[in-house]
């Protein structure tokens, strides 16, 4: 299995020929960007250069100036953007070793550090869309959501959504209740048919600030294991919701 190992640890490559010194058919830039670009999509003519004016690429040039790239000169290349993505090396340290090549040594084995994992995502947010940071005006709410200033008025009359409070602007939460809204009236629900939504959410949100009113004044816990708390709660509750209004529906109407 140690076979497919070998792309996260580049091979040493043989020593730099000098400019001028090989026979072997040379590669205009462009022409090296379409080799690279195989193995390496992201790679740039911006990019080729850059590694040239840092020293770690000296083609040679032709009595007009133009870049002359030999085989080795690729191989180095390659050497370097796979040293960059398999193993996470700054240039300072892939120059370390591309010079410890041209000396014929060994180079030591280095990683650079590892992407860092994202956290998992919260419960509720793998439920419900998470809120999208933005501050929206009246109108342009309005122009996302596709709901009219009569049914806002309505919305915000029954405390389904309303402006951030101290503020005259809508949040991603306001967004995402007006989306909501717009799908659920193309059935016919009217703002006064979702009261009893708004209800359970405040009795809800009353249980969680009791769960976790006792944590927020623990000095001794990190400080945002108060908001996890609420988080995970809220996430508990929704999922609650969702399995009782299924489990409710397949049995069918009450009477």
């Amino acid at each position: 299995m140690n076979a497919g190992r070998a792309t996260t640890s580049p091979m040493p490559m043989p020593a730099r020929a000098p400019a001028g010194g090989s026979a072997a058919k040379t590669l205009n830039i462009g022409e090296v960007l379409d080799r690279l670009r195989l193995d390496y999509p992201d790679v740039t003519l911006s990019k080729i250069r850059y590694l040239e004016a840092e020293g770690l690429v000296v083609p040679a040039r032709t009595n007009a100036n133009y870049r002359k790239y030999s085989p080795d000169d690729v191989g180095r290349l390659r050497y370097i953007l796979g040293a960059q993505r398999e193993r996470f090396l700054p240039l300072r340290v892939i120059k370390e070793e591309l010079e410890s090549i041209d000396r014929g040594e060994q180079p030591r084995e280095r990683s650079g550090p590892r992407p860092v994992a994202p956290p998992p995502p919260r419960v509720l947010d793998m439920i419900v869309d998470a809120g999208e940071t933005v501050r929206m005006s009246r109108r342009e709410l309005l122009a996302a959501t596709g709901i009219d200033d009569d049914q806002l008025v309505e919305l915000e009359q029954y405390g389904l959504l309303a402006p951030r409070p101290g503020g005259s602007y809508f949040d991603g939460d306001a967004v995402a209740v007006a989306r909501t809204f717009a799908a659920l009236s193309a059935f016919g629900v009217q703002p006064r048919h979702l009261r009893s939504s708004r209800v359970a959410a405040d009795r809800e949100a009353g249980l969680i600030e009791q769960v976790a009113a006792p944590l927020r004044g623990q000095r001794d816990r990190p400080g945002g294991h108060a908001q996890d708390t609420v988080d995970e709660l809220a996430g508990l509750l929704v999922r609650l919701h969702a399995a009782l209004l299924r489990s409710r529906l397949r049995a069918g109407p009450s009477g």
